[in-house]
């Protein structure tokens, strides 16, 4: 089979498309015949060798993918061969074949294609996950979207607007602000052109906003911070800008304010069956109509690498897309 192989950790990474060996289907796993896989910004972070999670090397980036079940491990009930599935993992997605364990694998429903599918679990379930479980998000609250343009950015945007919150979308470009509007956004900052206390100062006439989702940190997180309202929630879900921002203790102090962790792999892995529901209610939203994933790229397998760099870049608005079957 061929896959991506990352095969040193580097800056910028060494990325080759081999022939590799099959993966095996251990006791309690699933093997995929991938049709698409999405790509993500802890993506580029792994093969860099700056995640959290560091795989022994060689091996085969990519977190989420969607296919048909090839294969099934002992131990495994509620698949069969041929299932529509999509399936979360840290990596192994940007290859012909994916094992996941059988926890991390989701059926399809009927009106969901392979490429929304691949793209649908890292982004919408971090969100949700955020938003729902993290931030404990009521209708009517005001919610600041950092990055709102780039993938989890844009999935934050739409549930929070779903949610019944008043949505700031705050990003580099108008285009991606134009972006933001179409999936709910009430008000837009360009932080580029605008500082963005200033903004924040305008869209919330001067009250902060109730959340902050940061995928962003950098310089960004201190100015959103301090703009914060009265016993708000900032939300750190990563660091896009590369940079992991330090902020003065006195700030949630005289805020009333909190600083909550976001990071939807380990919430997996420690709360399987609240991950699971919120997978379920993310699914629903979407046959019901209420979710419109973006794709805004495409790339075969033969340039993935070129898919990860384009990530790297900040090039993103919505998501990427690679499609391997």
């Amino acid at each position: 089979m061929k896959a991506l192989i990352c095969e040193q950790y580097s800056q910028p990474p060494v990325l080759t498309l081999n022939d590799v060996a099959p993966p095996e289907v251990a006791p309690g796993t699933i093997r995929i015949k991938v049709a698409c896989a999405g790509v993500n910004f802890p993506d580029t972070l792994m093969v860099e060798g700056r995640y959290q999670v560091k795989p022994p090397l060689p091996f085969t980036p990519g977190s989420e993918a969607a296919g048909t079940i090839e294969g099934i491990g002992e131990g495994v009930t509620g698949f069969a061969i041929g299932d529509r599935v999509m399936a979360m993992e840290y990596h192994g997605a940007l290859g012909e074949l994916m094992v996941a364990n059988a926890g991390n694998v989701v059926l399809l429903p009927g009106s969901m294609p392979f490429d929304v599918a691949a793209g649908f679990t890292t982004n919408y379930a971090t969100s949700y996950h955020a938003l729902k479980q993290r931030a404990e998000l009521r209708p009517g609250q005001t919610v600041l979207v950092l990055g709102a343009g780039g993938g989890v950015g844009i999935t934050a945007v739409e549930l929070a607007k779903l949610m019944g919150a008043r949505v700031i979308a705050a990003a580099s470009t108008d285009e991606k602000l134009a972006l933001c509007r179409e999936y709910g956004a009430d008000e837009v900052i360009n932080y580029s052109e605008e500082d963005l206390r200033e903004g924040i100062r305008r869209t919330t006439a001067g009250a902060g906003p109730d959340v902050v989702y940061d995928p962003v940190g950098g310089q960004y997180a201190e100015p959103a911070f301090r703009s914060i309202g009265w016993g708000g929630k900032y939300l750190v879900v990563g660091f896009a800008a590369g940079e992991i921002p330090r902020l003065p203790f006195n700030l949630p102090l005289i805020k009333g304010a909190s600083i909550v962790g976001v990071i939807c792999g380990i919430f997996r892995d420690k709360e399987p069956e609240a991950y699971q529901q919120n997978l379920q209610e993310l699914l629903e939203f979407y046959v019901r109509g209420q979710l419109r994933p973006h794709i805004s790229k495409r790339f075969t397998l033969e340039r993935s690498a070129d898919a990860i760099a384009w990530i790297a870049a900040g090039k993103a608005q919505g998501k990427i897309i690679v499609e391997v079957g």
